[in-house]
């Protein structure tokens, strides 16, 4: 996958990342929907409408962050493209499912997802349900292939890791803590724990994928869970920011639901303007954490500059 033309840091800082990254984002889009086209064939049996909804949650919408950046962690370390496009299908499998079952009338009850029905609404409930399980496996079936890697160890350690970071320590932890959110008592600490659950956690896996990848001991791989932990948050507050001042439209979901459910945001107890500060600040902090590295890790620093930039 050719990178595009220019400086991409240069491009970043000039407040332009959003238009430097797309034709990458676009190549990393294109890439995973092939993946999952190819992974969930739909069989001429009872088992159709199961694969005709999770075709329909994981092809075709949302920005495909997370294997971006898993995809840009893997640079870092010149590992071969299509193996790094596998673990980024894996872990776009884990996000996706969540998004199924964060749709259901028994947690968030939305309509739309990605600018079209959730999948409950173009299914039914029973179906979302398994898809979403479904979609849960395959992550893991992705992974243990000895076609993402050769060797069993780093297998079993991106499985490790991506359970880890899916499970009650990481995304469905926080999603816990964010179903007990609605009586509006969390104080920033809180949120922040929230948030380094329910998002960071998967943030972190992708941006460790590539040094996994590349066998890196755990004590060399500090400044990427530093540049991790710094754009999770970042990307919590700016979608804070868009639930507040976003375009439903171009966000293609209902905006406005933590204020109408009476949930405590960064916005909420920061202020929109102290918000935004604190937003770039984390995005600087982020990439102050790249210093030891040189223009391979350009992706990365205009990943951390989009993330603020974009507009859904």
């Amino acid at each position: 996958m050719p990178m595009p033309d220019g400086d991409i840091l240069d491009a970043a800082n000039d407040g332009d990342a959003t238009s430097f990254i797309q034709p990458v984002m676009d190549e990393v889009a294109d890439a995973v929907d092939r993946h999952f086209d190819s992974l969930l064939a739909i069989p001429d049996d009872p088992r159709s409408r199961l694969i005709e909804a999770m075709r329909h949650a994981a092809m075709g919408g949302g920005k495909r962050l997370r294997p971006l950046l898993v995809v840009a962690s893997c640079d870092l370390f010149h590992i071969d493209r299509d193996r790094a496009l596998r673990v980024g299908t894996a872990i776009e499998s884990i996000h996706v499912y969540s998004l199924v079952h964060d749709d259901l009338p028994c947690m968030d009850d939305d309509d739309l997802r990605r600018g079209k029905p959730t999948v409950h609404k173009a299914f039914d409930e029973a179906t979302a349900v398994l898809a979403g399980d479904a979609l849960h496996a395959l992550a893991f079936e992705i992974l243990t292939d000895d076609a993402t890697h050769p060797d069993p160890h780093v297998r079993s350690e991106l499985v490790a890791e991506l359970a880890r970071a899916s499970g009650q320590s990481g995304m469905a932890g926080g999603q816990m803590m964010d179903l007990a959110a609605g009586d509006g008592a969390f104080d920033l600490a809180t949120i922040t724990r929230l948030q380094q659950m329910k998002t960071g956690a998967l943030i972190g896996f992708c941006v460790e994928a590539g040094a996994i990848m590349a066998k890196l001991p755990p004590e060399g791989r500090t400044p990427l869970r530093g540049y991790a932990r710094d754009i999770g948050l970042a990307f919590q507050i700016a979608d804070d920011i868009l639930d507040v001042a976003g375009d439903e439209d171009r966000a293609g979901k209902a905006l406005h639901k933590d204020a109408e459910a009476g949930k405590q945001t960064y916005v909420s107890l920061m202020g929109l303007d102290r918000a935004r500060e604190q937003a770039r600040a984390l995005v600087d902090q982020a990439i102050a954490h790249l210093s030891g590295f040189g223009k391979e890790a350009d992706l990365l620093r205009a990943i951390a500059r989009f993330v603020v930039e974009r507009d859904r």
